[in-house]
C-alpha cells in the first residue's frame, strides 16, 4: 500500500485510477455485486486514509478535498465513488469534529481512543461501511426500528435489519444507526458474529454498489458508541449535514461528467459532430455540469472554512439538488443525443444514464432538499418546523 501524505496526493490517486475503473465499470454493474477489484486499487493507493489526519497515516484531506476526489472517482465508476463515500462520511466526520466541540458534547476521554483507533485503521486499509436505512422509513433517523440495549460492561445488544448498505458483506466495521426509546443513536460495530448479509440488491442504477440488506443480532463493545453519548444522530445530521446531504453530491458531478465523456467519445465515433443539435446538447451539457461542480465546490469549500452556520448549510443542501438533478438531466440529454444505439446494455452511456437516475432519489432526495431550501428562503426553521421530519 502507498500511503498518502496529502490531499493532493489523493487527488493524484483518484484520477490515475479512473482508466481501471472505467474499463471494470461494466463487468460490476452486469454482476451487480460489489467492486472488490476497485476497492483493492484503491486500498493499494492509500485512497481509505484520505480523510485521516497526518498525525495518525493518513492524508488529512477536508472536505472539499474529498469532494475533488469523489468527482474523479466517479468519472471512472459512479458506484465506486458512491461506496466510497460512504466510508469517507464516516472517516470524515470522525475527523473534522474538533475537539473542543465534542467535550461540549459531553463525549468521554474514551471517544478520542476509539476515533483515533478507527482512524489509523481506516489509514492502514480499513473499509467502513454506513447501515443506516431501513424497509419502511428509508433513511430518516426518526423511524428508525433497529434497537438497542446498553448490556454494562459487555456494550450494547443491537438488534435489527438494514437494507441499501452499500459494501455489505465487505466492511471491516458498520455505521448503525439504533434506537432506545426515544433516544436514536450510532454505533461504529466491528464486523463479527451476529452480522449477517443478505443478498438482495437487485437495483435499476448504481448496481455495482452491492446494497445488501444486514442483519444484526450482536453485542457491540462498549466503545462503539459513537461519541460515548446517546442521542446525538439528530444533532449531528443538522449541525453536520455535509455528510448526509453534500457528500453524495461531488459523487453525482462526477458521473454527470462521465455522461458528457461518453457522449463525446459516441459523437466522434459516429460521426455525428455535423449535426447542430447534438453539438447544442453536448453544449448545454458542459455548462450544466460546469455549472453544477461550481456549486459543489462552492459548499464544500465554505464546509472547511466556517462549519455549521446557516449559510454554510444552504450550500449544502443546493449542493445536493443541483447535482442531483443535474445528473439525472445531462444523462438523458447525452443519451438523446447520442441515438438508439446507446440504449443497447454494454453500452456506457447505458449504464450512465441509470446510474445517475439515482442521484435525486438518494438522501436527501430532490424533493426533501428543494423543500428545506424553500422553508429557509421563507425564514422558517428548515430542519424543526416541517410537519415531516427531515431524519
Amino acid at each position: 500500500m502507498t500511503p498518502l501524505t496529502t490531499p493532493a496526493d489523493g487527488l493524484d490517486a483518484a484520477r490515475s485510477l479512473r482508466p481501471a475503473l472505467a474499463e471494470r465499470a461494466a463487468e460490476h454493474d452486469r454482476a451487480g455485486l460489489f467492486p472488490v477489484a476497485d476497492f483493492a486499487d484503491l486500498r493499494a493507493a492509500g485512497l481509505m486514509g484520505l480523510m485521516t489526519p497526518t498525525r495518525l497515516g493518513g492524508a488529512g484531506a477536508g472536505f472539499a478535498e474529498y469532494a475533488e476526489v469523489a468527482m474523479a472517482l466517479a468519472e471512472g465508476n459512479g458506484a465506486t465513488a458512491l461506496v466510497y463515500n460512504m466510508h469517507c462520511s464516516i472517516t470524515g466526520a470522525l475527523a473534522s469534529l474538533p475537539d473542543e466541540v465534542a467535550k461540549a458534547l459531553g463525549v468521554p476521554d474514551s471517544y478520542f481512543a476509539m476515533r483515533d483507533r478507527v482512524l489509523s485503521d481506516a489509514a492502514a486499509g480499513a473499509f467502513y461501511a454506513v447501515a443506516m436505512s431501513e424497509r419502511g422509513s428509508g433513511s430518516r433517523l426518526s423511524g428508525v426500528t433497529t434497537t438497542y440495549e446498553p448490556k454494562g460492561a459487555d456494550g450494547y445488544l443491537i438488534r435489527g435489519s438494514k437494507t441499501f448498505c452499500s459494501g455489505a458483506g465487505h466492511a471491516d466495521g458498520y455505521l448503525v444507526a439504533a434506537r432506545n426509546g426515544e433516544l436514536v443513536s450510532y454505533f461504529l460495530v466491528p464486523t463479527g458474529p451476529g452480522i449477517s448479509v443478505d443478498i438482495t440488491w437487485d437495483a435499476l442504477g448504481m448496481r455495482a454498489t452491492g446494497s445488501q440488506d444486514v442483519h444484526l443480532d450482536v453485542v457491540a463493545p462498549p466503545d462503539s458508541l459513537l461519541g460515548g453519548v446517546e442521542g446525538l444522530t439528530l444533532l449531528l445530521a443538522q449541525v453536520m449535514p455535509q455528510w448526509l446531504v453534500a457528500s453524495y453530491a461531488a459523487v453525482y458531478v462526477g458521473v454527470a461528467q462521465s455522461a458528457v465523456d461518453h457522449a463525446v467519445r459516441h459523437v466522434e465515433e459516429r460521426g455525428l459532430g455535423h449535426l447542430p443539435a447534438v453539438r447544442a446538447r453536448l453544449g448545454r451539457a458542459d455548462a450544466q455540469v460546469a455549472a453544477a461542480r461550481l456549486v459543489v465546490l462552492e459548499a464544500a469549500r465554505r464546509v472547511d472554512s466556517d462549519p455549521g452556520t446557516p449559510e454554510t448549510n444552504r450550500w449544502i443542501w443546493r449542493a445536493k439538488l443541483v447535482a442531483g438533478e443535474t445528473a439525472m438531466d445531462v444523462a438523458a440529454s447525452m443519451l438523446e443525443a447520442a441515438g438508439t444505439s446507446a440504449t443497447r446494455k454494454g453500452h456506457p452511456l447505458e449504464r450512465v444514464y441509470r446510474d445517475a437516475r439515482c442521484g435525486s432519489l438518494q438522501p436527501a432526495t430532490s424533493d426533501v432538499c428543494a423543500d428545506w431550501l424553500g422553508m429557509s428562503a421563507l425564514g422558517l426553521d428548515a430542519d424543526g418546523a416541517s410537519a415531516v421530519p427531515r431524519w
